[in-house]
């Protein structure tokens, strides 16, 4: 055992590589350049104006982004009821942030949450029913929230503009908006009703052939949704309360940069309209194949916020300071956060490894 222990810290002694920060890195700016080389206009960039409440504006956006993290850090400590300090919770927040951001949107940083949970001391058991619980916390307030906006946002205000690009997020949107709320569902009865009845279905379906491949995931995944409902069943009311409130919180903050950045360089009449197409994007997001979303993230927001700002100056101006605070501070956060990081939790691990071995 120890010597499995020990092979698998070295061979995780460094899980990222630079090469995951440049690859998006990449691929963010040559889509940027491209699109302030095809559409640059210098009449259109006269609206562009850096004054004192522009300025201003620019800092309420990394603000509402601090209110992101805060919502998110509060809810790890929470969820471990209060065994993460604010350092570790910051820590893992940062990691989960810097994975989704170097990983395809469908893959995210979930899946790495347990190691980094873990390597702060909470238990595997405890760690996959944080995951878990995270997980259908984020989709519920998506399934909740989308349905309010279309009530208050008329349909044809977050459709608004006519390009090949917006049609593709209204097709897409409802797609994966009808599958988010399924996703939602089995995640509810898994975490808090039949999690037995949940895990032999999905166990069943992934015996098909073509789903095969994925079946030995898909059975890890279902034993620990057995074991995250024993746990997380048990919370009371106010807990589960508390959970969506500071989730609320990190996710309507995410969304108000965007119109923070509006206020910034254009009139705005209506928020309610960026507030909703912002999160009708993230959803289509989803499912981008590039890692963070880059290079797709800043054409579809250009595109889909194109009838709103006063020309391509502003927008694209706009496009560029939403993804270095939404994107590229991540990138950059990871890149100071996780070589302390893994020094400190591989070191750790590999200094318990020798003292279990001396005492045998």
């Amino acid at each position: 055992m120890a010597k499995i222990t020990k092979s698998f810290t070295e061979k995780n002694s460094n899980p990222f590589k630079i090469s995951q920060i440049l690859i998006p890195l990449g691929i963010g700016i040559i889509v940027i350049g491209w699109l302030f080389l095809s559409e640059y206009d210098p009449r259109t960039f006269k609206n562009v104006k850096f004054n004192f409440v522009s300025v201003g504006y620019i800092l309420l956006a990394f603000i509402f982004m601090f209110g992101r993290d805060f919502g998110m850090i509060w809810r790890f400590r929470l969820m471990a009821c209060k065994d993460l300090t604010w350092s570790q919770a910051f820590n893992i927040n940062v990691l989960n942030e810097f994975t989704s951001a170097v990983t395809p949107s469908a893959v995210g940083g979930s899946s790495l949450v347990v190691l980094f949970l873990s390597k702060e001391g909470i238990n595997v058991g405890r760690s996959t029913a944080i995951m878990i619980s995270n997980l259908f916390l984020d989709e519920l307030f998506f399934v909740i929230v989308c349905p309010i906006i279309f009530l208050l946002v008329p349909v044809k205000e977050l459709f608004n503009v006519s390009s090949v690009i917006t049609s593709t997020i209204g097709v897409l949107f409802w797609s994966v908006y009808v599958a988010l709320i399924i996703w939602t569902f089995i995640l509810y009865i898994g975490l808090f009703r039949r999690p037995d009845l949940i895990a032999k279905t999905v166990q069943l379906i992934f015996k098909l052939p073509f789903l095969r491949r994925w079946e030995s995931k898909i059975v890890e995944f279902a034993e620990n949704m057995i074991n995250s409902s024993l746990e997380m069943s048990q919370k009371s009311f106010s807990f589960w309360a508390k959970a969506f409130g500071t989730t609320a919180l990190s996710w309507s903050s995410r969304f108000l940069v965007v119109n923070a950045l509006f206020m910034a360089f254009t009139p705005i009449s209506n928020h309610l309209i960026i507030f909703g197409r912002q999160m009708l994007l993230w959803i289509v997001m989803v499912v981008s194949p590039t890692p963070g979303g880059s290079g797709l993230s800043e054409i579809a927001f250009k595109e889909y916020y194109n009838d709103i700002a006063l020309g391509s100056g502003p927008i694209l101006v706009i496009t560029v300071i939403w993804r270095i605070i939404s994107y590229y501070l991540y990138l950059l956060l990871g890149f100071l956060v996780i070589p302390a990081w893994i020094t400190k939790s591989f070191s750790k691990q590999s200094n318990e490894i020798t003292v279990n071995q001396e005492t045998k």
